[in-house]
């Protein structure tokens, strides 16, 4: 398994907004050959932001970047940076491998 996982600080006040863009978005997602799930994430209130993430579940790399290469990658992130007024800076991907798996 391969997650990316994008970590948002979102302005206080802007949550719904933020929520709103995500689950109104065409994602893509569950046409692209390699997806296994999407999660959207809301963590703690630290002040100056509330925290996010996304985490995408792919069976591997291959797949994830083929998905960043794609019409359906375009496609879901056309126009995502015109709410940059609701974040406390830019997002921070992370890529993790799977190491090791255990299920219930």
């Amino acid at each position: 398994m391969y997650l990316t996982m994008n970590r948002f600080r979102v302005k206080p006040g802007a949550e719904e907004t933020f929520e709103t863009i995500w689950k109104n978005r065409d994602s893509q997602l569950p046409q692209v050959p390699g997806f296994v799930a999407f999660h959207l994430m809301k963590g703690a209130d630290k002040g100056d932001h509330v925290l996010y993430a996304s985490h995408t579940l792919w069976e591997n790399r291959e797949a994830f970047e083929n998905w960043t290469r794609s019409e359906a990658f375009r496609a879901a992130h056309r126009g995502a940076g015109g709410h940059s007024n609701i974040y406390l800076g830019p997002p921070e991907l992370e890529i993790f491998e799977s190491v090791q798996t255990i299920r219930a």
